[in-house]
């Protein structure tokens, strides 16, 4: 459809012919107040618009009156939600209550030109506006103003978030809308919600956004789909959650379809459309970053610390098709030195390449649990692919179709739209029953009980949308299916091994509590590598704390499977992973290191690197349980106060005290930024004044632009292992970045790393 500039068919989703088979309804002023229970609760007027491009009321219908509840969960988050059907706050699987959220009793003063919502201290919430706006009244030309909700909340009873009421070039004219709805003749399906938005606000967050880390002047699509690589605007991970530079978040609490304009549609306004007839939203504040982010995770839950040998090498291809072949990698791997803790096992495990079945293939893995033992015993772990769909020929497509364990479909036809759609799925499992959910955990927990540790919970973006599931329609589950998904995986892995993983690609609000995830099918490119890194920094400001992506990239250029990957991009993409919370070698060719003889060596010292670093990543991985950092942060969460680093996507913090700038070229150079603060260069014990550019900043190939901040202390292992089996936890060392540092070299990982 091409743009008109008119709100209501760009935002609000009208056909533009306006024949009158939808209907914008407009709020007006509040008629009442009112407690119930420990929340305040307002009646507010709905007033049917004419249809038309501009608007009109209706007069000739009477407004529709509904309630628009507040609720404070102690003294920095403010709920505010409103149901034309059904119950205004309804509780589901994406919230997770911390017990510390403790829900506080709200009052009211009502006076002639505001009612103001107080919580028990006195502390003012929310203030609605009831003084008429002054005139100076000096022609009719245009009628005045329909009235409108003017309100203000603050979540932590300082913050303003200001209601967009006015938002408008002549009355007849509106660029967003206070709050509203659309109705059509089956009755409500669309709702919208506004707030101001400053002119030099930023914004981040929102899932995974393959983009720049300022998101101000863009709109949103939150329906998760397959990416299909990651410079482009469809993500497997939408999060109905930001965070604004003015130090407040919203999560709009809801799995159905819809879109945020965040000062986009019109730059005095921060819109929200969601497909169902409520609008349910989270209104956090805090002092910084970190607070706001603990708060949503106290709403929809924290991450678990994934277990130690998680945080070793995963090697991978696209994909291993037998015992004999795997045996091969993993003795060479050990006899080259390529320290490595788990082999994935992708797509080719199965009877047929991509036919899951949730069975080993008898000839090509004839003695699956003796096998998985063998490679135990050598310190590698087993990893295993598969995906929520049963396809046509897939062994368990009639005991699946006969429960219902799959929805059943409408019509009889193929699924499509992702990487693989001309693949013969049958049907979606239907995780919204539970009888299909202990179904489908039965296939997990054999595989599990042979000795696999984990299991690759890939797809879930898309699920059969003409089919008929126990739970919900399939437009509400689309984008909860993530987290049914995953928390299924997850708890049967848990249950069997006692320790909870998975590794997943799909995302919804919650998910975050069942690590890991990782940033889908990125392109072997320059550019696949700076997708990557943007979406893991929306991905960690939108509550998610462990975050991988796939090394050097999933698919080759211009062949999907067969281009080789350059040597450049294999080292700088493996440093990447080095300081990423967890590091995996896959993809559609060759990935194991020594299939790349000129740039092994380097490989190989970088690889023990990562290993010399597990102490101090197990104890970041820790905090990321019990606060709100993500492994992988923004520059910004550290220093908010810093305008340049709202606009820095290419550097990152990993963990407390690593500032990290991937080259992400063949030149060997980078601009790198360091924010205010005493800097040491990692590996050549350089000193430098932060709150500077480092212009075209030359960085050799076995190298790569890391500092740490003055005065830090790092834990580190410097001794070679082959896996973390062999981690002698009393053998760990401590980095002191003080004047006595002399870099990497002459620190005491020189004989590991030498």
């Amino acid at each position: 459809m091409k743009q008109t500039n008119y709100q209501q068919i760009d935002f609000l989703d009208f056909d533009p012919k306006l024949d009158g088979k939808e209907h914008l309804w407009k709020v007006g002023r509040p008629t009442d107040i009112e407690v119930e229970e420990n929340d305040v609760l307002l009646t507010i007027p709905f007033q049917k618009q004419k249809c038309s491009i501009t608007l009109e009321a209706d007069n000739k219908i009477a407004p529709k009156y509904f309630k628009l509840c507040i609720r404070a969960y102690g003294d920095k988050i403010l709920r505010i939600a409103v149901a034309f059907e059904g119950k205004a706050m309804p509780e589901s699987i994406m919230l997770q209550m911390d017990e510390s959220l403790e829900i506080m009793p709200l009052e009211f003063v009502r006076n002639e030109t505001e009612w103001l919502v107080k919580d028990i201290s006195g502390t003012i919430r929310a203030r609605f506006n009831r003084k008429p706006h002054p005139i100076d009244h000096w022609s009719n030309l245009l009628p005045a103003p329909q009235e409108s909700m003017e309100a203000v909340f603050y979540p932590d009873g300082e913050k303003a978030i200001e209601i967009s009421a006015w938002d408008q070039f002549f009355p007849a004219r509106h660029d967003a809308f206070a709050l509203a709805f659309v109705e059509n003749k089956k009755g409500i399906n669309r709702t919208t919600l506004s707030f101001q938005a400053k002119a030099d606000e930023c914004f981040v967050g929102t899932g995974e956004r393959f983009t720049k880390m300022d998101l101000s002047g863009r709109t949103v699509q939150l329906k998760n789909q397959d990416g299909q690589g990651v410079n482009n605007r469809r993500t497997y991970k939408n999060i109905p959650f930001f965070l604004s530079s003015r130090m407040y978040g919203i999560f709009m609490h809801t799995s159905a379809y819809g879109k945020i304009s965040l000062a986009d549609h019109s730059s005095r306004s921060i819109q929200f459309l969601v497909e169902e007839p409520s609008i349910d939203l989270f209104l956090i504040g805090g002092g910084n970053i970190e607070e706001i982010l603990f708060g949503y995770r106290k709403l929809t839950g924290f991450p678990t610390v994934p277990p130690l040998w998680s945080f070793g090498t995963w090697m991978s291809r696209m994909t291993y098709f037998s015992a004999d072949e795997v045996n091969y990698i993993c003795n060479r791997l050990r006899g080259e030195d390529f320290p490595c803790d788990v082999i994935h096992l992708d797509t080719g495990w199965f009877r047929k390449d991509w036919l899951c079945e949730w069975k080993f293939n008898p000839e090509r893995f004839p003695d699956p649990k003796g096998f998985i033992k063998q490679l135990r015993d050598k310190g590698f772990k087993v990893s295993l692919w598969q995906m929520p769909y049963i396809a046509e020929k897939a062994e368990q497509l009639p005991e699946a179709s006969a429960n219902n364990f799959i929805a059943p479909l409408r019509e009889a036809r193929q699924q499509g739209g992702s990487n693989f759609s001309a693949l013969d799925y049958a049907g979606t499992i239907d995780f919204t029953y539970d009888k299909a959910t202990e179904w489908y955990k039965g296939l997990l927990k054999e595989l599990l009980e042979m000795g696999v540790v984990c299991i690759k919970t890939d797809f879930g973006e898309e699920i059969h949308m003409d089919a008929d599931y126990h739970g919900m329609s399939p437009e509400k589950l689309n984008n909860l299916y993530a987290l049914l998904y995953q928390k299924a995986a997850f708890e049967i892995t848990r249950e069997v091994t006692g320790e909870g993983i998975i590794w997943a690609r799909a995302g919804w609000a919650g998910c975050q509590r069942f690590p890991l995830h990782w940033g889908g099918d990125a392109a072997c490119t320059w550019d696949g590598m700076a997708g990557s890194l943007k979406g893991g920094l929306h991905l960690g400001l939108s509550g998610f704390g462990f975050w991988s992506h796939d090394v050097p990239g999933f698919h080759s250029l211009p062949d999907f499977m067969n281009s080789i990957v350059p040597d450049e991009l294999y080292v700088r993409w493996t440093q990447f992973g080095v300081f990423s919370s967890h590091l995996r070698y896959h993809g559609t060719s060759k990935r194991e290191p020594y299939e790349y003889p000129a740039i092994a060596g380097i490989v190989r010292r970088w690889l023990k690197l990562r290993y010399a670093l597990i102490p101090y990543i197990m104890e970041q991985s820790q905090k990321t349980t019990m606060t709100g950092f993500p492994m992988i942060r923004a520059l910004l969460m550290h220093h908010p106060e810093d305008k340049i680093c709202w606009h820095i996507d290419d550097q990152y913090y990993f963990g407390d005290h690593f500032l990290v700038a991937p080259v992400m070229n063949s030149e060997n150079r980078r601009d790198v930024y360091l924010p205010e603060g005493k800097w040491i260069n990692f590996f050549t014990r350089e000193k430098v004044d932060g709150g500077k550019w480092l212009k075209n900043f030359e960085v050799p190939l076995d190298e790569m632009p890391v500092w740490v901040e003055e005065g830090a202390v790092i834990p580190v292992y410097p001794h070679n292992v082959e896996c973390t089996d062999d981690i002698n936890w009393e053998k760990v060392k401590k980095i002191v970045f003080n004047e006595y540092y002399n870099g990497i070299e002459n620190s005491v990982l020189y004989d590991l790393l030498k």
